[in-house]
């Protein structure tokens, strides 16, 4: 009984100074913003208001007019910056190096034209991920018709590799799409926690927002995922949102009884069976403006601010890492979150089970969600066989023939499994992607508005 009693007094003094710590640091983050809006940037208005002013100008010109100081980062060395939840002192050079060095002239030279001319589609590659993602990308600009700019996130020694890989890329091809390397960059106050959260570099999506400050809205997705129709058509849903919406996600189920999070979850998540941010749909303007509700404060708080202040809370109590993050800030701000239905993240969960994303089974799948490192093993046969496909198929050669064929035979050879059963459901729309295609434009692209040369 003694025993039970030390175990519990040890547990409430942990628990007590646990809260306390974080609850001094959300003290210590608005007293810094109370002092910020203090000072006054513009003078009649808040900080918050100068900073909205300050957005309204385009581009890299918008965020120069702070009263920063010019030419202080001449490189890309930097790779670590201040936590965005704190933010830095005017005179400090974090994230800013990434828009203030050639690679952020480059980056802002790119991303000139009009919003809808292209979509911006960002990746975060760390260890044994390079034939992953490039797999990832090529699928993205097989079915395309319109241009797309990459953000691709990878650690140092990927960063050549990766250069290499698209610059090999058939020229028809290469006017199709740009791109931009940046290095992984946390914040450097908990810059290994934050890396190894879940898996490597996942994290690193969070703070899309606040380093691609250039960038209005954005697509991000895993490695793992296969684009089967036009990555312009998910763009589109960015229409679809209302006034108040500015991410969107498909459920992390669609049906309860099998739920993870439903059975499973210690902390607040979405709905009724949470989402999965494998494909994550972003207004990233509107995430900069927004201020948050959260169970910490009565304060509302800006995204940068939310961070770190969520992850010590719940970080002994969160399993897969940044996605449980994103379902805690849109269990308390659902009214911000546009859900898209399941085709566009189809996953293992979607047949292992027997077939359960109606979407899919009326339309096709949209988009393959290939976790668990299903494209790697045996487990799931079918989803290896479209990611094989993709990989397999050389720029040029005939789609109906080369590719679309010689996957629907591979597939016929995985019917023993459940998602087997259902692999149909991963040919139904892909067979149209490659109709709308035809006949011009197969491996050509003929018939996709080119864009300026690659931006590395």
């Amino acid at each position: 009984m003694r025993c039970y009693l030390h175990a519990y007094l040890l547990c409430t003094v942990f628990t007590f100074f646990s809260l306390l710590y974080v609850y001094s640091q959300l003290a210590s983050t608005l007293e810094d913003r109370d002092e910020r809006s203090g000072g006054g940037r513009i003078s009649g208005r808040s900080s918050h208001d100068a900073g909205h002013a300050l957005r309204k100008r385009p581009g890299l010109l918008g965020l120069r007019d702070r009263e920063w100081g010019q030419n202080r980062c001449k490189s890309l060395s930097v790779s670590y910056w201040n936590p965005y939840w704190r933010p830095p002192a005017d005179d400090v050079c974090g994230v800013n190096c990434l828009l203030e060095s050639p690679l952020g002239e480059k980056l802002s030279s790119a991303t000139k034209e009009p919003k809808n001319d292209r979509s911006h589609l960002a990746v975060v590659a760390c260890g044994a991920r390079l034939e992953e993602t490039l797999t990832m990308l090529k699928s993205a600009v097989l079915f395309s018709r319109k241009p797309v700019h990459f953000h691709i996130f990878a650690e140092d020694d990927l960063h050549d590799a990766f250069r290499n890989a698209l610059e090999m890329w058939p020229v028809a091809v290469r006017t199709t799409f740009t791109f931009t390397i940046y290095p992984i960059a946390f914040p450097e106050e908990n810059a290994i926690e934050w890396k190894k959260l879940f898996k490597p570099c996942a994290s690193q999506r969070l703070f899309l927002p606040l380093i691609l400050k250039q960038v209005d809205s954005l697509l991000y997705v895993d490695t793992d995922i296969i684009f089967l129709r036009p990555v312009e058509d998910i763009w589109g849903l960015l229409s679809q949102f209302n006034a108040s919406q500015l991410a969107a996600m498909a459920p992390e189920h669609e049906e309860p009884r099998i739920g993870w999070y439903n059975r499973f979850a210690r902390h607040p998540y979405y709905g009724k069976t949470g989402v999965n941010s494998g494909v994550m749909l972003m207004n990233m303007t509107r995430i900069r403006e927004k201020f948050f509700k959260s169970d910490m404060t009565a304060v509302m708080l800006q995204w940068g601010e939310i961070l770190m202040p969520l992850l010590q809370k719940y970080k002994l109590n969160i399993t897969w890492g940044d996605q449980d993050l994103l379902n805690i800030i849109f269990h308390h701000n659902p009214e911000n979150l546009y859900v898209f239905p399941c085709q566009w993240n189809y996953r293992p969960d979607h047949c292992i089970y027997g077939s359960n994303c109606q979407q899919a089974e009326e339309e096709g799948v949209f988009i393959l969600h290939g976790n668990r490192g299903v494209y790697h093993n045996d487990k799931q046969p079918a989803f290896r066989a479209v990611y094989e496909a993709i990989k397999q198929y050389s720029f040029g050669e005939d789609m109906e023939s080369s590719l679309l064929q010689p996957l629907e035979a591979a597939l016929q050879a995985t019917t023993h499994s459940y998602c087997g059963l259902s692999s149909h459901l991963f040919t139904k729309r892909l067979r149209e992607s490659v109709r709308l295609l035809q006949p011009e434009d197969i491996g050509s692209q003929a018939n996709i508005i080119p864009v300026p040369d690659a931006v590395d």
